[in-house]
């Protein structure tokens, strides 16, 4: 197993201070923010010093009914070969729905949702990783997500569900404590069993985040400093394994360099506090000596019985996403309460990344953006990732009256009309007017 030893999420916005910082070892990257012909100079002069980098998906949806899409898997592998990664990342969620399996239409969430702890999904995820493991040309890495909401009817603890992923396909884990913390809050999950349950000689590494708590709920927002209780789980972590690697994220209101220094060197505080009395944690019955090679795939992973277990999970997981972005019916076993807190959740989320993706909306409408965009999300599902979602969102405020007015919805339409074709479109006002007429008639 590779040793990486201290790292920090590499992000535009502290490159410059990710460069500079003393006992950084490797870094990691959001893998679909690279282009591999055009790597950031930042990111090449650190690979030309020696320093790691991992990339670190968000897109390929392995929990998902689906199979992993081939491109996203291609493009994956191409960015590991790029940075001559020792091996790539990504999570154990779904992020979409919909779509043949169920005969309805694609839907996307915009964000990692956790998968139901059933046999039925562990299948599908293990046949999942198994296809991603064949693609890919480094070994491959599942990090386990934080959680808002809890499946009805689940058969596995997260410990237990990671374990039998590990056993049946020799996946590496990506462990991050920050969600464990964030589970215990909202889930009511305890770290520590999670922790004595886990395969952890098949940790590749460990996350650690900071986040927030809002009227009783934790969000796992990487905007905030790593709190007490998400060290003191790594402590525990580290008094049962020697992590391979631990790595601060950090992804919104960044703080100085002097700030990350000191969150860095709490985190080797915490592991080290660990080290001093590994071996003295209770370890679950069966999990020491965890298997890490894969045991021989099931006959029929993927024949007409795999076929229809992925329809069950599509379909569960369609609904649920469903209720979340198109505002449909709760599914019987759900709390209300918690789904109205995550559907609002991923309509901020959408509306932030947009802002970022297309930073002209909310400067040509100012304060009326966010809660427009809010307004909109409401029924209106993302249909083709953010850049679509924020084409749509224009069309939309364009559409919808009143909400631009004079020289704002001048500046909207013309920024709506410049991006919404297939080629740079012609600057005469008669193919302008065309266009928009287009867009009305198909209203």
């Amino acid at each position: 197993m590779v040793r990486l030893g201290t790292g920090i999420g590499w992000r535009p916005e502290i490159a410059d201070a990710v460069e500079r910082m003393p006992g950084v070892d490797w870094v990691e990257v959001v893998a679909e923010n690279l282009c591999p012909g055009h790597l950031p100079e930042s990111l090449v002069r650190l690979r030309e010093r020696g320093v790691t980098v991992v990339p670190h998906g968000v897109s390929l949806g392995l929990g998902g009914a689906e199979r992993p899409d081939e491109g996203r898997l291609a493009a994956l592998a191409e960015r590991a070969e790029a940075l001559g990664a020792p091996l790539v990342t990504e999570h154990i969620a779904f992020v979409r729905a919909g779509g043949p399996l169920t005969a309805s239409a694609p839907l996307e969430a915009g964000h990692l949702l956790p998968v139901p702890r059933t046999r039925d999904a562990l299948d599908v995820l293990c046949a999942n990783v198994r296809i991603a493991q064949r693609a890919l040309p480094v070994p491959l890495a599942v990090e386990n997500i934080a959680a808002l909401i809890s499946w009805p009817g689940e058969e596995m603890t997260e410990g237990q569900f990671l374990y039998e992923l590990v056993e049946r396909t020799g996946v590496r884990l990506l462990i991050d404590v920050a969600n464990l913390h964030t589970n215990h809050v909202n889930r009511g999950e305890d770290p520590a069993k999670a922790l004595a349950e886990l395969p952890v000689e098949a940790i590749a590494y460990v996350h650690v985040a900071g986040g927030v708590e809002k009227d009783g709920v934790w969000h796992d927002s990487h905007a905030h400093p790593v709190p007490r209780p998400v060290l003191d789980i790594l402590t525990d972590l580290a008094s049962r394994v020697a992590p391979p690697g631990v790595l601060l994220e950090r992804d919104e209101d960044f703080p100085g360099a002097g700030e990350l220094e000191r969150e860095l060197t709490a985190i080797g505080e915490a592991v080290r506090a660990g080290s001093r009395t590994r071996g003295a944690q209770p370890v679950a019955e069966g999990v020491r000596g965890a298997v890490v090679e894969p045991a021989p795939e099931a006959p029929g992973a993927d024949d007409e019985a795999g076929e229809r277990v992925r329809e069950r999970v599509a379909l569960a997981q369609t609904a649920l996403l469903s209720a979340l972005v198109a505002g449909t019916p709760v599914p019987e076993g759900f709390d209300r309460t918690r789904l109205g807190i995550q559907a609002r959740a991923l309509a901020a989320k959408r509306a932030g990344v947009v802002a970022k993706v297309a930073p002209e909306l909310p400067a040509v409408l100012g304060t009326a953006y966010r809660p427009a965009f809010l307004s909109y999300a409401q029924s209106r599902p993302m249909r083709g990732g953010y850049r679509q979602d924020a084409l749509d969102f224009a069309e939309w405020a364009l559409l919808s009256g009143g909400l631009a007015e004079g020289r704002a919805k001048r500046e909207l339409r013309e920024w709506w009309l410049d991006r919404s074709g297939p080629a740079p479109r012609r600057r005469s006002r008669v193919t302008r007017v065309a266009r928009m007429g287009r867009v009305l008639m198909r209203r």
